[in-house]
């Protein structure tokens, strides 16, 4: 894994060198700073991501979810005087929830994970366009929260807070991923399940666990975006925004099949991914290619993951043969 993530490094560093010699206005303090507050945005939610698809899982509605709690939380602020930390804090709860429930059905149930998240995503948006009757959900004129926006959108010492919450968050989870036991069941479930349960692992609560670390991130990361934003159109807000957390995850070695990847490596894919949004923006290359390059990039992470794969079954092989 380590090979991965300074591969992922080494390829940061070489399409940021492409990019500030075609363009020098990437290496600009304001393009810099605005860079890291979308690496910050979109990493804090791939992180959860990432956990999923550790265990083998998928998660689909995470856009929807964004939609229907930022809604729900300009709603609470704007129109019931709500306190914002009492907000903040039902939002992250809500989240925590609805992860809890799609880990359930999936856990319990045995439901397939993409049918369930799938779901999530048609019923959380139909619930975010019926709550504001298919309208806008916005602060109003002059209405102000400084210290919320000043947590949620400022700055320190010129780094923006949802970069600094983001690296934060990256080092908490990696501690949890990689040096707790829980981690190690983590990896267990996502290489096989079945394996994992028989060897006295809880594969149930493991799963379950993962969806609602997921949740409440993006419970968090909801707030965020609806403080960035400043308005929740349901129709659109936050379309898409699973595959953006499911391409940094993937470029970050997180397998499909489940079983691999590693904080850092989510941390280096969501870099990765804004940098080469930004290199599609400061090339004028039309923004209505940028879902194309998401493909492609998710594209070339799932077939960098087949080949290393194979390698690696072929270098294993080997070696037991060469033992025997």
């Amino acid at each position: 894994m380590l090979k991965k993530d300074l591969g992922l490094l080494i390829l940061i560093l070489v399409v940021g060198t492409v990019t500030a010699f075609l363009n020098p206005r990437f290496l600009s303090p304001i393009n810099i700073a605005n860079t890291a507050n979308l690496i910050g945005l979109f990493g804090l939610f791939s992180i959860g991501e990432g956990f999923v698809i550790i265990t083998g899982g998928i998660e689909l509605s995470v856009g929807s979810v964004f939609a229907l709690l930022g809604a729900i939380f300009i709603d609470l602020l704007v129109t019931y005087n709500v306190n914002w930390v009492v907000a903040v804090l039902l939002m992250v709860l809500a989240g925590i929830l609805i992860g809890a429930a799609h880990g359930l059905l999936i856990a319990r149930l045995r439901l397939q994970p993409f049918v369930v998240t799938l779901c999530g995503l048609l019923i959380y948006r139909g619930l975010a366009r019926w709550y504001t009757d298919d309208g806008t959900a916005g602060f109003q004129f002059g209405q102000s929260f400084p210290t919320l926006e000043w947590l949620a959108a400022g700055r320190s010492f010129g780094i923006p807070h949802t970069f600094i919450t983001f690296i934060l968050v990256a080092i908490i989870m990696g501690v949890v991923l990689h040096r707790s036991v829980f981690g190690r069941y983590l990896f267990a479930v996502g290489k096989n399940e079945e394996a994992a349960r028989y060897s006295g692992i809880r594969t149930e609560r493991v799963i379950v666990a993962a969806y609602v670390i997921c949740g409440g991130l993006a419970g968090l990361a909801a707030v965020f975006f609806a403080m960035y934003t400043r308005s929740i159109s349901p129709a659109s807000h936050g379309n898409f925004y699973e595959l953006y957390g499911i391409a940094a995850a993937v470029l970050g070695g997180c397998s499909l099949r489940g079983g691999e990847g590693s904080v850092l490596g989510i941390v280096l894919g969501s870099v990765l991914l804004q940098i080469l949004q930004n290199l599609v923006n400061l090339l004028g290359i039309p923004s209505s290619l940028n879902f194309a390059v998401m493909g492609t990039v998710i594209l070339i992470g799932v077939l960098a993951d087949r080949q290393f794969a194979r390698y690696r079954r072929a270098k294993t092989g080997g070696a037991a043969a060469r033992i025997s």
